[in-house]
């Protein structure tokens, strides 16, 4: 059987990627000498990464990229790269005798389940983890920058960021780019496509650079004591593409309120349609408070962030004692309690930072949220869905396309009424094409499917270990890495970890984060006999 598919030209792309991945990785080992520590994690994964590329090089020599075969090399790229980057946390995990827990004697990275998951989270930008211990007594600061990195290179995008630098992905690059940007389709900037590529990489790494020095600024001026230069760049290299990996075990809670105000915005702006800020850069502000779903993204975010601060002012919102079954420091919620009721500032910040974290699937977290009651979980939950705009670093389903589906609904009501009635469904005054409208509806069916099929096999796989996970337990660790938000609720929540799943369930939601991240459909395509026969 002849395939439709060059998967060979697809491959050697692919290698292409991987042998430039060596570039990056020279990062984390120039903190690893900074700080002493091993360079072998790095020096050995960055030789593997450009034998291995070179390799696939070699199996096509003019790669011609289509539609096909730019789906293939995109899914394939992202597996590649995840299996490759977890190589320096096996390496390092063996290296040096890492004990999490009693519970888990073994180094939990050490296992190649946990070092899969953790990497995988890092590129698709989850910010799930599965580290029991996140500390620098038992994970080296090389080794945690590494864990950030992989969160930026993966925001805006491995392959469009290949497209941007890199000669060899100019030709097929339109289809690659469409292949991965998130969101229902990305917006030509320029008449050449790498050079809209290094636009959009442009705002990314300049909005990356500016939070950083606004971070660390403010541990100078003595406003965030604990925000030292790591920390600045660590966190500057998890808000911009949402990811949230944090080298402190508290998240965000560990800093300052000033630092947690000055993160906001820049996962306000995360969750913003990038190419809003090549118009603002180019003369065209206007282009930016004119925008429909950026109009939407901000009242959604405007609206859910004001009724959870009345909840949470008036107290209503909090647990005063531990959930029946979990153990609870009763301290930190007496002091959560003290903190947010009756007080403005705490509870306006508390309620703005959780609801963009999660609505940017950013997953930062600056306080617990185990501690509020379940009905304001549920209102978390239902963040979860929405997502940030097209063309941004979010994940989850996307602000345009409820957009759309509710300006469709509304279309069905009005032409039930009139029969006789022509109104095409418009965005930014421009008639949406119908096969686009069927496209979303396609799109959010299958997400929506697959978050309950996900939730109940996780459910059964969590019984069957003896887990003890609830409901909304389950629900919430399926929309968080399916939707590449992070932490869920109970053990999964911001301060807890996966490390307790089976790794048959860990497997599945590596699956779930590499969907979530590709959107799902370019996943599912290649695995239809359409897709690969003449």
């Amino acid at each position: 059987m002849k395939l439709r598919v060059d998967y060979k030209a697809s491959l050697r792309l692919v290698g292409t990627v991987l042998k430039y991945l060596a570039v990056p990785l020279c990062f984390p080992l120039v903190v690893a000498l900074y700080y002493g520590e091993s360079v072998l994690p790095f020096v050995v994964t960055m030789a593997v990464t450009v034998l291995v590329g070179i390799g696939l090089e070699r199996l096509a020599d003019e790669p011609d990229i289509g539609a096909r075969e730019g789906f293939l090399m995109v899914a394939t790229t992202w597996f590649a790269v995840t299996l490759v980057g977890a190589i320096p946390f096996l390496i390092e995990a063996h290296g040096v005798p890492f004990v999490t827990s009693a519970i888990h004697p073994e180094s939990t990275l050490g296992n190649p389940v946990n070092a899969l998951f953790e990497t995988m989270s890092g590129f698709t930008t989850t910010g799930a983890t599965v580290l029991g211990d996140i500390s620098f007594e038992s994970h080296t600061r090389s080794i945690m920058m590494w864990r950030q990195l992989t969160q930026w290179l993966g925001g805006m995008g491995i392959v469009v960021l290949a497209v941007a630098i890199l000669p060899e992905l100019s030709v097929g690059g339109a289809q690659l780019m469409d292949a991965e940007a998130p969101g229902p389709g990305i917006e030509k900037l320029t008449p050449r496509i790498a050079e809209t590529a290094r636009a959009l990489w442009g705002a990314y790494l300049g909005l990356t650079v500016l939070e950083i020095v606004l971070l660390y600024s403010l541990h100078v001026t003595g406003n965030a004591p604990n925000m030292d230069v790591y920390n600045a760049i660590a966190h500057g290299l998890t808000t911009m593409p949402t990811g949230g990996f944090s080298p402190e075990a508290r998240s965000i809670e560990a800093f300052s309120a000033a630092a947690q105000w000055v993160i906001i915005p820049f996962m306000v702006a995360a969750g913003t349609n990038f190419a809003l800020f090549w118009h603002v850069l180019t003369g065209e502000p206007k282009r930016l408070v004119r925008d429909t779903e950026f109009k939407s993204y901000l009242g959604i975010i405007g609206v859910i962030s004001a009724i959870l601060a009345a909840v949470l002012f008036l107290g209503d919102g909090l647990v005063s004692v531990a959930p029946a079954g979990e153990t609870y420091d009763q301290f930190y919620l007496e002091g959560v309690r003290t903190a947010l009721i009756g007080n403005v500032e705490p509870s306006l910040r508390q309620s703005i930072f959780q609801v963009v974290s999660i609505v940017t699937t950013t997953g930062y977290a600056s306080m617990d949220f185990n501690a509020w009651s379940a009905p304001t979980q549920y209102g978390l939950l239902f963040a979860m869905f929405i997502g940030g705009s097209a063309g941004s670093t979010g994940g989850a389903i996307k602000i345009v396309r409820w957009y759309v589906i509710l300006k469709s609904l509304r279309r069905e009501l009005f032409t039930t009424a009139h029969p006789e009635a022509i109104r095409p469904v418009r965005l930014a005054g421009r008639a949406v094409d119908e096969r686009a409208i069927r496209g979303i509806y396609a799109f959010t069916l299958l997400y929506l499917v697959l978050f309950f099929v996900s939730t109940g096999l996780l459910h059964l796989d969590a019984a069957r270990i003896d887990l003890g996970l609830s409901v909304l337990e389950s629900m919430s660790a399926v929309a968080a890495t399916l939707g590449n938000v992070g932490p869920g609720f109970g053990i999964v929540g911001p301060m807890g970890s996966y490390l307790d799943f089976s790794n048959s369930s860990k497997l599945y939601m590596v699956i779930l984060m590499w969907m979530g991240r590709l959107e799902i459909l370019p996943v599912f395509v290649l695995f239809t006999p359409e897709y690969w026969r003449r």
